[in-house]
C-alpha cells in the first residue's frame, strides 16, 4: 500500500528514512550522555564502577532502540497509544499492590534484573494519548467543554496514582506535560487560567491543613516547603541538601575546579551526587562556563525539536513532538532550578546526565518517537 497521500505528501520509505533521520538531535543526546559519563566517572572518584559503565550499556541500548523507533512508521505509533496508555496505567496500579518500597516511596517493580519505574513509562504514554485524543478531534471541538473533560480524566487517573507512591514531583511533571499538549493543540486560554485558579486553591488548602487532622502532604513533603522557603532554618537536617549543593556551586566559580576536583562531591559533602544532585557536580568541577555548556545542548534539542513539530503537517506527530519536548525541558529545568534552590526538592534527574535506568531508555524510547514523527512526516 503506498503511503502517498496528495493532501498530505509523499512520506520517506526505504533506505531513504536514514537520509531523513534527524542527525543533529542524535548528536545532542550523545554529547549530552557523554557528559554523564564523564560526571558519573568523577564521583565515583575515577571509577567506570558502579555507575558510569551500566549507564553506557543502557545508553547503548537506548540508542538502538531509538533508531528502531524511528524506522517504523508514525501511524504505527499512533495506532498504539491506546494500548501504551493502558499498559501504563496497568503498571501504576500493579505498583501498589506488589511494588517495591525504596527511600520510603513505593514507585518500582522489581523485574529482578532491572527496577522499573512505571511513572517514568507514564510520562511519555500520557503524551501519546493525548496527542492521539487531538488529532481525532475536530480542531474546531477542542475548547468545547464536553470535549476537554475527556483529556483531563486521561490525565487525573495516573496524576492520583502517581500521588499516592507518593511521588509529587512526577505528579507536577504529568500534569504540566498534559497541559502542553493540550495548550499545542489550542485549547482555550480561558480554561488554564481556570486551573491556575483552581491550583492556587489546592495549595492554599495544603497549606493550611499543615499540623491538623486532615493533613493533605506527607511531613517530609511539608518539611520541603519549608526548607525551599528557608534552607538555613535546618542546615544540618533537611536543609542540608539545598546548602551543601548552593555551596558546591559558588565554589566552582566561573571556570570550576577542574575535573574529579570537585572537593564537596569528592568529600561525600554532596548527597544524591549520582542521581539528582550530578548538576551540582557538573557546576563544581567545570564552573558557570560548563553549566551553561550544558544547557546550551539542552536547548539546542528543544530548538530541533520545535522547529520539526511546526514543520510536520501530521498533526499527531507535530502534537507528539512538541509533548516529548515539552516534558524534556521539564525535566531539565526543574532539575537545574532545584539545585540552585529555586524550586523545593522534588527528586527529579537531569535527563541523561544522572544516573538511572528507567528514564535513561523511556527517554530515549521518547526520542524514537520524535525520530519517527519527523522521518515520516509528510513531504
Amino acid at each position: 500500500m503506498s503511503l502517498y497521500d496528495p493532501a498530505e505528501g509523499r512520506v520517506p520509505s526505504g533506505l531513504s528514512k536514514i537520509l531523513h533521520f534527524h542527525w543533529a538531535i542524535a548528536v545532542l543526546l550523545v554529547a549530552i550522555a557523554g557528559v554523564g559519563f564523564l560526571m558519573l566517572y568523577s564521583v565515583a572518584g575515577g571509577s567506570l564502577q558502579p555507575w558510569s559503565q551500566r549507564q553506557m550499556i543502557r545508553f547503548g541500548i537506548g540508542f538502538a532502540a531509538m533508531l528502531v523507533i524511528a524506522m517504523i512508521n508514525i501511524r504505527f505509533w499512533r495506532r498504539l497509544s491506546v494500548l501504551a496508555y493502558l499498559g501504563a496505567l496497568s503498571l501504576l496500579v500493579a505498583v501498589e499492590l506488589m511494588g517495591s518500597v525504596g527511600m520510603g516511596a513505593q514507585r518500582w517493580i522489581d523485574l529482578g534484573f532491572f527496577q522499573l519505574q512505571p511513572s517514568e513509562l507514564m510520562k511519555i504514554a500520557l503524551v501519546m494519548i493525548l496527542a492521539r485524543y487531538y488529532d481525532w478531534l475536530d480542531p474546531e471541538l477542542v475548547s468545547r467543554p464536553i470535549w476537554v473533560i475527556a483529556p483531563v480524566i486521561l490525565t487525573l487517573v495516573p496524576v492520583v496514582l502517581v500521588l499516592v507512591q507518593p511521588d509529587l514531583g512526577t505528579a507536577l511533571l504529568l500534569l504540566a506535560g498534559a497541559a502542553m499538549v493540550m495548550f499545542l493543540a489550542g485549547v482555550s486560554l480561558w480554561y488554564f487560567a481556570a486551573a491556575a485558579l483552581a491550583g492556587f486553591a489546592v495549595i492554599f488548602t495544603v497549606l493550611l491543613s499543615h499540623g491538623t487532622s486532615w493533613q493533605l502532604l506527607r511531613d517530609y513533603q511539608f518539611k520541603r516547603i519549608e526548607t525551599f522557603l528557608d534552607p538555613s532554618s535546618d542546615p544540618l537536617g533537611a536543609g542540608y541538601h539545598i546548602t551543601q549543593s548552593t555551596i558546591a556551586m559558588g565554589s566552582g566559580g566561573l571556570t570550576g575546579r577542574g575535573f574529579m576536583q570537585g572537593t564537596q562531591s569528592r568529600l561525600n559533602f554532596l548527597p544524591e551526587k549520582h542521581t539528582d544532585f550530578i548538576f551540582t557536580t557538573l557546576s563544581e568541577e567545570f564552573g558557570f562556563v560548563g553549566s551553561l555548556s550544558l544547557l546550551g545542548l539542552y536547548v539546542l534539542i528543544l530548538v530541533f525539536c520545535i522547529a520539526s513539530a511546526i514543520s510536520n503537517r501530521n498533526r499527531y506527530g507535530a502534537l507528539l513532538t512538541g509533548g516529548i519536548a515539552s516534558t524534556f525541558f521539564l525535566y531539565f529545568a526543574i532539575n537545574m532550578a532545584m539545585v540552585m534552590g529555586l524550586a523545593p526538592v522534588v527528586g527529579v534527574p537531569l535527563p541523561l546526565v544522572s544516573y538511572g535506568g528507567s528514564a535513561m531508555l523511556v527517554l530515549m524510547g521518547a526520542f524514537g518517537l520524535v525520530q519517527s514523527a519527523h522521518v515520516h512526516k509528510p513531504r
